[in-house]
């Protein structure tokens, strides 16, 4: 299975979110939370906020491309987690 993800980090009371591919995910969380992931990740405490599963590699390319792109659906995203924020976790 191929995940695409996104993670958020708090900065000066902003939601920051990085959207990335693995297959793999608690590994992939481990390595950015250990500042060993992407580089833009590094030095910061992620939390797991939405991910989806694809059977195939090539499609979960595709759709991290238009998550990547589409700020409105990551927007509405972070703002669920924002008001669930206290109940609001993805255990893997």
């Amino acid at each position: 299975m191929h995940f695409v993800y996104l993670i958020v980090t708090k900065k000066e009371h902003k939601l920051i979110s990085y959207v990335g591919y693995t297959n793999n995910l608690k590994k992939r969380l481990n390595l950015h939370n250990s500042s060993k992931g992407a580089k833009f990740t590094r030095g910061r405490k992620w939390k797991l906020i939405y991910f989806k599963k694809f059977k195939s590699k090539n499609i979960a390319l595709k759709e991290e491309f238009k998550l990547k792109k589409n700020y409105n659906f990551r927007k509405r995203i972070k703002e669920n987690y924002t008001k669930n924020e206290n109940i609001y976790s993805i255990t893997i």
